[in-house]
């Protein structure tokens, strides 16, 4: 049962909102009555964003400049947020990348940008949030991924960056446990954005893996206000994840090679991911 105390009226911020899962997430909170500040780095895009949600869901909703990997961008964002909406409810920390390739080919800019954005972004917003909802209900949930609890060729500064917030995030929930303030990790698998776009996932897994935007959206909303430390979008993967996971290593990479999921970010659609990653130039 969903225990959110989010309805009407109650102030969501969500970063990485323009597209994709954030951009989801938004209309979801609309629809469920919140009033949402969408922040994102593209501030153009996070614009129009916001007039194509007014119109389909004729909610409360502003779009916001935000640069997650600057604290003080992300306070100015907070605060802009609370000045226009109200007191904040819940922050969504939504914004990620995921560039594909070998670590040892990977560019030492874009490693330290995955890191600032992916993790880096999650602890200062998740410091400046539950400062403000100090003394009062409020929840924090990070958008980490499977990848969170595993591991994939192709993608190993990625797996760290969420490696690091499914810990943070446990970590955070005890010592917020008894403040009234909920922090929640949701793991999805392989989104239909164009952050995933061009992998080789096998096919016969792909109805148990993937899951659209509004999916993960879904458990989003449904995770604020409860008491859950994860949730794993969709939960079948997460439940074989989880079984993997308590195999031996040989075994488990075995059936990884086996599977052909050892490939799976490596041997990529590579005009999918080119044009992805022109866009991580923005």
């Amino acid at each position: 049962m969903n225990t959110t105390p989010f309805g009407s009226g109650q102030v969501v911020a969500i970063t990485g909102g323009a597209r994709g899962i954030g951009r989801a997430t938004g209309a979801a909170f609309l629809r469920a009555g919140a009033r949402v500040a969408l922040g994102d780095i593209d501030a153009e895009l996070v614009e129009k964003t916001v007039g194509e949600l007014v119109e389909a869901t004729g909610g409360v909703v502003c779009g916001l400049p935000l640069d997650v990997t600057d604290r003080a961008s992300f306070s100015s964002f907070l605060d802009a947020t609370q000045e226009r909406l109200g007191p904040l409810g819940a922050l969504v920390n939504n914004a990620g990348i995921m560039p594909t390739g070998e670590f040892t080919q990977e560019d030492d800019d874009m490693t330290d940008r995955m890191v600032a954005i992916n993790l880096s972004g999650v602890l200062y917003g998740s410091k400046l949030a539950a400062n403000r909802m100090a003394g009062r209900r409020g929840h924090i949930v990070n958008v980490a991924s499977l990848a969170g609890v595993s591991a994939f060729a192709g993608l190993a500064t990625y797996c760290a960056t969420k490696h690091a917030v499914v810990g943070f995030s446990e970590a955070l929930h005890l010592e917020l446990a008894a403040t009234g303030i909920g922090v929640t990790a949701v793991l999805p698998g392989v989104v239909h954005t164009e952050l995933s776009a061009g992998h080789s996932t096998p096919k016969w897994i792909r109805p148990i893996a993937e899951v659209e935007p509004e999916d993960v959206a879904a458990a989003i909303v449904s995770a604020v206000g409860s008491r859950k430390n994860t949730v794993a979008v969709p939960r079948a993967l997460g439940a074989m994840i989880k079984v993997a996971s308590g195999l031996p290593d040989s075994v488990r990479h075995r059936l990884s090679r086996t599977a052909h999921f050892d490939t799976a970010f490596t041997h990529v659609d590579a005009e999918a991911r080119a044009a992805y990653h022109r866009r991580l130039d923005i």
